[in-house]
């Protein structure tokens, strides 16, 4: 199989993009890691495919597998990519589209300076829904791996999200609780992992360990999940400039039941064919 592909990035976070309307994918999973590999494939953090609409009212359906094979529900430096990506393809020439996801309908819109903003939708709270085990719906749960008591907000933005505040995004510890986080028990999808430091009231720095992914330079549905624990936590108010390790990124909320907004850069690095 001989695929054309692009490869993209959203501050870093990249992506390796595939045209499913004008060619046939269908990739086995061990094929999907083939091409996330940094040594082996093309590499990339993300797998991005774009598609034919399956249902009406919608312009694209838009499919996301992480570095391990394994697909999810979204990824929110992958819609702004997917927005570049329509556009200097010829598929569309909407600067607003309606995008299937597994996890709903987003919108994300070109911006006349070349960023991309991104309706996420509403956060989800309830624990059922994101989905997270536990028998309260308080913003602040303690999560216990290992031999530690993690204090997290549990949030859904189309994925699941356990955000916790620190002192010290450098001082971290990412590596160590990443992991652990990521495959606890209470989040049975798993989960990503954020840390957040609260810089003032409308800046905040963030890492983001990505399930399936390991840590990534930027991760979009975590900036919008570490803004809306932070607003509905107190500490923070909208717009919040999002300093990732990869850029930065702007997030809007205005709470309650309200879409998040997410606007931000999206890259391309280069084109080309792989054999499969």
């Amino acid at each position: 199989m001989r695929l054309t592909f692009v490869k993209m990035h959203g501050l870093g976070n990249d992506f390796v993009v595939l045209d499913g309307v004008r060619q046939s994918v269908e990739l086995r999973e061990e094929q999907l890691r083939l091409l996330a590999d940094r040594h082996l494939g093309i590499g990339c953090d993300q797998i991005l495919l774009v598609e034919r609409a399956r249902q009406p009212g919608v312009d694209f359906r838009y499919r996301i597998f992480n570095a391990d094979g394994g697909e999810v529900e979204q990824c929110g430096n992958g819609a702004r990519c997917f927005v570049r990506f329509v556009h200097e393809q010829g598929l569309t020439a909407k600067r607003a589209i309606r995008v299937e996801t597994m996890s709903g309908v987003i919108v994300p819109r070109l911006e006349d300076d070349g960023t991309v903003t991104v309706d996420m939708g509403a956060p989800v709270f309830a624990p059922e829904r994101i989905p997270f085990t536990s028998d309260n719906d308080e913003l602040v749960q303690t999560l216990r791996i290992a031999d530690e008591a993690v204090a997290i907000t549990a949030i859904g933005m189309g994925n699941p999200h356990a955000v916790q505040v620190v002192a010290d995004i450098d001082a971290a510890p990412v590596e160590r609780q990443g992991p652990l986080i990521e495959s606890h028990p209470r989040f049975p999808r798993r989960v990503n992992a954020g840390f957040m430091q609260v810089l003032d009231r409308h800046a905040i720095r963030l890492r983001v360990f990505e399930r399936g992914a390991g840590e990534t330079l930027a991760c979009g549905t975590g900036a919008c999940a570490a803004v809306v624990a932070g607003i509905a936590r107190g500490l923070l108010d909208s717009p919040v400039r999002v300093e990732t390790r990869g850029g930065m990124l702007s997030i809007a909320w205005a709470g309650q039941d309200a879409p998040v907004l997410m606007t931000g850069p999206a890259v391309t690095v280069f084109k080309g064919e792989i054999e499969l």
